[in-house]
């Protein structure tokens, strides 16, 4: 009966015009070189009138904006930007850069922050290797949470209940076993890190640590997508043991404990 009721009330307090102008945002978040306004009104089965109202709004509030010469729609950093002004994203970059730039001048490697969003990772903050070859993921990418170490790390340290919720919001992808998953986060919980191939490009290792706020959650990851290079001057378990220091540099300067091992 609960169900029952909270779907009524979800239906007494629809906003369809609002709904519109979501959706286009969300569609026109896929795709990289936008799309005109009769494609966007067929992919929501919206009528083109319908489209063109939300468009105008949206652009006039700098949303969206079309493509110079060209009558396709894209997005603006507009979203990006606000995202940044949250207080608790917005404290957490600040602190986190200077850090992060010391790391990958030491290590010449990139690295980047991440948080938890929804079922997902959003990369907040990103710092290329100063040398000429480099392996880095895209600020604001979005990554699904079971296949990021990034997201593994932030994971292992929730309560069981706040795990239990995760998994049965964002089910493991085919071919992942909770049971093993189960395992792998308890064994980044005791370790205080996760080394790993990375899930999505080969020969590159991870390297990724939690960082934790004054009340003790875990609310970001500090990873290295390591690259390992002839002749590099620096070992990769001094490449760990420099991404735990600044994971635990971040942690500290927001007031929290140690982030894991240092060695």
């Amino acid at each position: 009966m609960a169900g029952t009721g909270e779907t009524a009330k979800s239906q007494r307090y629809t906003a369809p015009a609002l709904e519109k102008g979501l959706d286009i945002l969300e569609l026109l978040s896929t795709e990289d070189a936008g799309l005109m306004q009769t494609e966007i009104a067929r992919r929501l089965g919206r009528s083109v009138s319908e489209i063109f109202r939300m468009l105008v709004v949206l652009q006039d509030r700098g949303y969206v904006t079309q493509l110079p010469g060209s009558d396709r729609y894209v997005l603006t950093t507009l979203l990006f930007e606000l995202a940044h002004r949250t207080p608790r994203v917005k404290r957490l970059t600040t602190i986190a850069a200077p850090v992060m730039q010391a790391l990958a001048r030491e290590v010449n490697q990139s690295c980047h922050l991440a948080m938890i969003s929804g079922d997902a990772v959003i990369v907040v903050g990103q710092v290329d290797a100063p040398g000429n070859n480099i392996m880095s993921v895209r600020l604001g990418a979005r990554i699904d949470a079971w296949r990021a170490s990034s997201g593994r790390v932030i994971l292992a340290h929730l309560g069981g209940e706040e795990l239990a919720g995760m998994l049965a919001s964002a089910p493991l992808p085919p071919g992942m076993a909770e049971t093993q998953v189960r395992a792998d986060l308890a064994t980044i919980r005791a370790e205080g890190f996760e080394v790993r191939d990375s899930f999505v490009a080969r020969g590159i290792v991870n390297i990724s640590a939690p960082v934790f706020d004054h009340s003790g959650n875990a609310v970001a990851a500090l990873t290295i997508p390591h690259l390992e290079r002839y002749g590099e001057a620096i070992s990769f378990e001094d490449c760990r043991a420099a991404v735990l220091r600044a994971a635990a540099a971040i942690t500290r300067n927001l007031g929290g404990g140690v982030a894991g091992r240092t060695a």
